[in-house]
């Protein structure tokens, strides 16, 4: 029973990682429509500020935040002048650029802070408690905590605010949104700044986990856009608990299931998306697109 329950809690520690990273993916998506690629790559370059910033005597919690800012104008300003090239265009083609985004960017990591592995400071203490037989470290409730507050926040926006409804107008049909008066241009620009944002966020906190390379997201994106897929784009609730249940399912499979093994329990996720998709296209959480002709 301790070894089921150990499973079931670094499943959930490792779910919040890839979570962190999704709700960044589903924020741009409902702000812009588009499905950023770049958002592993933004939050690796944010931890390195946030990194660069501690080297010079800043206090974490305060590197962390002027991170969160330069990163907000760094989204911001990559909307304005690299990804408005593709406004009215091929919607793939967007997709496409920021794939090479991301790949600029984890070059541009690797040319100014060198790809030798590099130690970041945790936010939370790195002691354990006992929990029926399980270790749980406090950095790994404290994550779940962030996660969670971040998940409600986004619903919250989404759902119950003037900006969150106009970002999703935007994201829905630009075109219709100009005409009711909407700041089209300044809301993309919003949009790309508070993903980048929540992005420099998601890398402070999976930073202390992982080791601080310019390839530290690789992994955790496949994972994120996973989680993306099986609990929807419309929903921060669902995509976060689709990220839990990837972590979960993920670890329990390693153990319980003889033919999958650790080496393969990456299969696990695809596995799952395969299905979720034939009976839900939408995801767990997701609402059915309705298209008027």
């Amino acid at each position: 029973m301790g070894t089921f329950i150990q499973l079931v809690v670094d499943g959930l520690s490792t779910g919040s990682i890839y979570a962190a990273l999704a709700l960044a993916i589903v924020l741009v998506n409902q702000a812009t429509g588009l499905i950023n690629f770049a958002q592993g790559g933004m939050a690796v370059l944010a931890a390195y500020i946030a990194w660069w910033f501690t080297g010079l005597g800043v206090p974490l919690i305060l590197a962390i935040l002027f991170s969160v800012l330069i990163s907000f104008v760094l989204g911001a300003l990559i909307e304005r002048y690299v990804m408005r090239r593709f406004e009215g265009g091929d919607p793939d083609t967007a997709v496409v650029a920021t794939i090479g985004l991301l790949t600029l960017i984890t070059g541009i990591c690797g040319w100014l802070f060198t790809y030798n592995n590099q130690q970041f400071a945790s936010l939370f203490p790195l002691d354990t408690v006992q929990v029926f037989g399980a270790s749980i470290s406090i950095r790994s409730i404290g994550t779940t905590v962030v996660i969670i507050a971040i998940m409600l926040l986004l619903q919250g926006l989404f759902l119950g605010t003037k900006l969150g409804l106009a970002l999703r107008a935007v994201a829905i049909n630009p075109q219709s949104a100009s005409y009711s008066g909407l700041p089209v241009g300044r809301l993309l620009m919003t949009g790309w700044g508070l993903a980048a944002a929540l992005g420099a966020v998601a890398g402070a906190l999976v930073a202390p986990q992982l080791t601080l390379t310019p390839g530290m997201m690789d992994t955790a994106l496949v994972y994120a856009l996973a989680a993306v897929i099986l609990g929807g784009l419309t929903s921060p609730i669902g995509v976060v608990l689709a990220a839990w249940l990837i972590g979960v399912l993920e670890n329990l499979a390693a153990v319980y299931v003889p033919f999958i093994g650790y080496d393969l329990k990456v299969a696990v996720p695809f596995a799952l998306i395969f299905l979720v998709l034939i009976v839900r296209p939408q995801g767990l959480f997701g609402r059915k697109a309705v298209v008027r002709v």
